[in-house]
């Protein structure tokens, strides 16, 4: 086992709330699936698993510290019965790049059904191994009779945002639609959705809407607000499903457990309050958010929030895992910068722009001298350090730039803002700061157009000197050529 790659895609399938693991999929030299290992669980996979193994008495001997290592390096019918079509779609995804969501009916096996998905997952790996991410759910049938005492007044409210979610409409229109109409009907000075990210500490506003007479937006009082303040929500909710704050003792029963929120919603003018958590999986991953709401209304308020959020829940849960899987088509795993597919994407699209609409632009190409020997005499664990030292000072000094790992040692930027001048300043300190023989020495080249001309072009004379720039470095290393 590749243990630089078990520990980076440990720690990203460790980023997901749903029970997850990297599979490895051996391809047989016929072309065909061969065996389908678990390469790395997360921590709910490996709850959900000990649950089921301690069940068989033959396993129990088995502690829930060491009960991945039971798991990972084992085929994956360990767990389940071997499964044909269960293997054919996670050949589809580690081989030919497949996002896979499909629904299973093992009500029999577990007593829910099972919706599975599936993901390629691009990286280092063997030439006979590809590695995919499969996570689960298990779901019933929606209860029915939570919804039996319902009035027609908050029936028809519900079923209205129903049918908005459902429409062709996309993600963020539909939500301002559900976010305005919740603030219409609970008559509130301000009303939002929002999604957290309680690993990398970090939320998003999805929806917002205020009373006309508003001279602020939500957006504009969360910008700068610590995510301390929002991390505290989750334990004031720890004995309740929602918050609801009705008047001045409400609010100061709230303050004894988070005092800094409740000290900003007094600088904010906050008198009432409804937030609640939509939790998918066990996980809080938003909110709907109220705030000054007319308080005759309270009962009949938290009834039709709840119950909106019920179906918010899954709306939520789907954005943040499309954005999961965009981050994973997206950005190289190991550098945290743009990949080759996404660069292939925008350069498309910019090239389509730039037809249209010409403008100056910058291309640059940055190749790391030297890697091969880092590799061969030090380890590929630090010829991965070396690459994420390098994407690292590229970021720090290309800001606001597009920077693509767009090969193994390569890395290419496009600029659409600053001068020529503003870049080549940029050029400079990236020789300065990248050019240790021993460590990151960069062969740059780059390419300005000023009259925005072909980009694909212009990439290629700025390979060209780069691969001269190059041929400088191995002239005075010859030693350290490949």
């Amino acid at each position: 086992m590749d243990n630089n790659t078990y520990q980076q895609l440990k720690t990203f399938v460790n980023t997901f709330t749903l029970p997850g693991t990297i599979l490895s999929v051996e391809k047989t030299p016929d072309g065909t699936c061969g065996e389908i290992r678990f390469f790395a669980i997360n921590e709910v996979f490996k709850k959900n698993s000990f649950k089921l193994f301690l069940v068989d008495n033959s396993k129990s001997d088995y502690s829930y510290d060491n009960f991945h290592e039971m798991i990972e390096g084992q085929p994956y019918t360990l767990t389940v019965p071997k499964e044909p079509n269960f293997e054919e779609i996670c050949f589809r995804a580690a081989w030919k790049g497949e996002s896979i969501h499909t629904y299973v009916d093992t009500r029999k096996m577990y007593g829910f059904w099972t919706e599975d998905i599936l993901l390629p997952v691009n990286c280092h790996h063997p030439e006979n191994v590809a590695y995919c991410l499969f996570m689960y759910t298990l779901n019933k049938e929606m209860d029915s009779r939570k919804f039996a005492g319902v009035s027609p007044e908050i029936s028809s409210f519900v079923l209205k945002t129903c049918l908005e979610l459902r429409n062709e409409t996309d993600f963020y229109a539909s939500m301002n639609v559900v976010t305005k109409d919740l603030r219409k009907y609970s008559n509130s000075f301000a009303a939002c959705i929002m999604s957290v990210d309680r690993e990398q500490k970090k939320f998003e506003i999805i929806s917002e809407s205020m009373a006309p007479d508003a001279t602020y937006t939500i957006k504009e009082i969360f910008k700068e607000l610590p995510f301390r303040i929002i991390s505290s929500w989750e334990k004031v909710l720890s004995e309740t499903n929602s918050i609801l704050i009705k008047d001045n003792n409400d609010m100061e029963v709230i303050g004894k457990k988070a005092p800094e929120w409740v000290e900003n919603l007094k600088e904010n003018d906050v008198r009432t309050l409804a937030l609640v958590p939509f939790v998918h999986q066990g996980e809080i991953i938003g909110y709907l958010y109220l705030t000054n709401f007319a308080v005759a209304n309270i009962l009949k308020i938290k009834e039709i929030i709840e119950l909106v959020s019920f179906f918010l829940t899954g709306e939520i849960a789907n954005h943040i895992f499309m954005d999961k899987l965009e981050y994973l088509s997206n950005v190289d795993m190991l550098t945290g910068v743009l990949n080759r597919n996404c660069m292939n994407v925008n350069v498309d699209e910019l090239s389509l722009k730039l037809k249209l609409n010409p403008q100056p632009f910058t291309v640059a190409f940055c190749d790391l001298n030297g890697l091969k020997i880092i590799n061969d005499n030090r380890g590929h664990s630090t010829g991965d350090k070396l690459i994420r030292e390098a994407a690292t000072l590229l970021t720090e000094i290309f800001k606001g730039d597009q920077i693509y790992r767009a090969g193994g040692d390569e890395f290419a930027i496009i600029s659409t803002t600053g001068t020529e001048a503003e870049f080549e300043v940029k050029v400079k300190t990236l020789r300065e700061k990248g050019s240790n023989p021993e460590w990151i020495y960069f062969a740059i080249g780059y390419y300005h157009d000023e009259k925005g001309g072909s980009l694909r072009k212009a990439m290629r004379y700025a390979d060209e000197r780069m691969y001269k720039d190059k041929k400088i470095f191995y002239d005075m290393y010859p030693e350290k050529k490949r």
